[in-house]
């Protein structure tokens, strides 16, 4: 019996996808001209989505998303609302700071808030940490990989259809979100497809329904 939590670690373990190894390029000049994927906002947004939360593959709801995101600065303003336009969340993210304006059931905990933030940098913001390996994985795919400050992985990869997949890793190497990007309108893509990990596993599904440049002035007032 003592040996039983160990052997349920490792059964647990092994069920997880874990860091893969990136292969660099048989000659160094090859991984130099290795051109990195990058499906991260170029410019300030204003996106609205349609979201679909699914658990077990079931839709358990879908309500609206509204994200104003600026790269250059990490700015975020972020709300989730239903289709009759109640908020349900509202809260914006800066260096170093996190305020949430408002927060009712079930979103009213400090984790989710902390967590949502986190989802929308992982999708529409480039990686702040240092890029540490570039290459192909065992299957193939082109990916390149970056060790943020927080101990985390990111592996930013060109899958063989061409199609962009963003996987994040604990420091430890354990899979905690992948997300898939589908088809472009623009700059901007249509479809999101996020997978989190988590002690139950959910999945949602972003499809674009606006998109809107901004300027600068435009976001600080939000």
């Amino acid at each position: 019996m003592k040996g039983l939590p160990l052997l349920i670690l490792i059964i647990f373990l092994s069920s997880c996808q874990t860091l893969p190894l990136i292969n660099s390029p048989v000659s160094p000049a090859n991984e130099k001209t290795l051109t990195c994927p990058s499906p991260f906002l170029k410019e300030k947004y204003r996106l609205v989505h349609a979201i679909e939360t699914r658990v077990a593959g079931d839709t358990r709801s879908v309500i609206i998303g509204i994200t104003l995101a600026d790269p250059s600065t990490r700015f975020i303003s972020c709300a989730i609302m239903t289709a009759e336009g109640m908020v349900l969340f509202e809260a914006e993210s800066g260096p170093d700071m996190l305020k949430v304006n408002r927060a009712l059931p079930p979103f009213d905990s400090m984790d989710f808030a902390k967590n949502m933030i986190e989802d929308i940098k992982l999708i529409f913001f480039a990686p702040e940490g240092k890029i540490q390996k570039k290459g192909n994985l065992p299957d193939g795919e082109t990916a390149c990989r970056y060790r943020e400050e927080s101990g985390d992985w990111i592996d930013v990869i060109t899958d063989k259809s061409g199609g962009t997949t963003i996987k994040r890793y604990s420091s430890v190497g354990i899979l905690k979100r992948q997300v898939k990007f589908n088809k472009t309108m623009g700059n901007i893509y249509q479809s999101i497809e996020l997978q989190a990990n988590e002690t139950f596993n959910y999945s949602l599904l972003m499809t674009l329904i606006e998109a809107e440049p901004i300027k600068s002035e435009l976001l600080q007032k939000e």
